[in-house]
């Protein structure tokens, strides 16, 4: 069974597929980075087509402060616009208007912070200079 040929065929073959495998791959890098750079392209021009400069700024710094929360905005504007929800431009007003009923959807968060001042025993009236 074993045969001098065929474990040549499959050694160069290996070597084929390793070196197709290690070359793909940056390939492959290169083209999901390509793929991703194209629908990044494709959202921003969406979005700029129907969001208005002020709404715009808004959504840009909603982004810098949640990020989470900013993809997440811009990704349901993308599809309400691909599906013929949005019609006209959305003003600042009217964008506030939609982040409001996105924070009514969400879980709200209560963070408080409590300072406990008999540890931190830091009272100026105890210094003696």
């Amino acid at each position: 069974m074993d045969d001098p040929d065929l474990e040549a065929i499959r050694k160069q073959r290996l070597a084929q597929l390793q070196a197709g495998y290690q070359g793909g791959d940056a390939q492959s890098a290169e083209s999901k980075e390509k793929q991703a750079q194209a629908q990044q392209d494709a959202k921003n021009s969406i979005l700029s087509q129907i969001l208005d400069q002020s709404a715009r700024a808004r959504l840009n710094t909603l982004s810098l402060g949640k990020p989470e929360k900013g993809r997440m905005v811009e990704d349901m504007l993308v599809r309400m616009a691909q599906s013929g929800q949005i019609r006209n431009k959305i003003s600042e007003s009217d964008f506030i208007g939609i982040l409001e009923s996105v924070n009514a959807q969400l879980p709200q968060h209560n963070t408080s912070v409590k300072f406990d001042r008999r540890r931190a025993a830091l009272d100026s009236d105890d210094d003696d200079f």
